[in-house]
């Protein structure tokens, strides 16, 4: 099985084990990790993710992971809260983060910047438009940024 589909099958299964709860699925990633492989779960819930949040995610998914052993090479296992100044990658994220203070980092500089900080406004037509301090309005294309996270308090 290739990379993505263990995202989109390990997805599949979280958003079961996760229905009716408390807890939403935030970010799955199948990442080499130094020698090893690493199958990273990122949940989240309003007012924040406990350690027994996570470890019962953590235990119904490795149940459930070692039932159907569709990964084939050795992997660990981290079932952890997206923290803080979480990184948003998906619509939602943008959409649910309009109004706070995000960090964007550029693939390539714009106006001779690769990082800027302002309060996103919004996600429109692939178009990320943040407003920065000075009251400017910047916008970028959201393919030309690395990563926006929400900015640390």
């Amino acid at each position: 099985m290739k990379d993505a589909e263990i995202v989109t099958e390990t997805e599949k299964i979280l958003n079961d084990i996760v229905a009716g709860g408390d807890c939403t699925v935030y970010d799955v990633e199948y990442v080499k990790a130094g020698p090893n492989r690493c199958l990273r779960v990122y949940i989240d819930k309003e007012g924040g993710v406990g350690l027994d949040d996570c470890e019962t995610v953590s235990r119904a998914l490795e149940k459930i992971l070692d039932e159907r052993d569709f990964i084939e090479n050795a992997y660990v296992l981290e079932v952890s809260s997206p923290g803080v100044n979480r990184q948003l990658k998906k619509d939602a994220d943008f959409i649910r983060y309009c109004g706070r203070e995000v960090d964007v980092k550029l693939y390539a500089p714009v106006d001779g910047k690769k990082e800027y900080r302002g309060v996103l406004k919004r996600l429109t037509d692939g178009q990320l438009i943040i407003v920065l301090p000075d009251g400017s309005e910047k916008t970028f294309a959201r393919g030309s940024a690395a990563a926006v996270r929400l900015a640390a308090i």
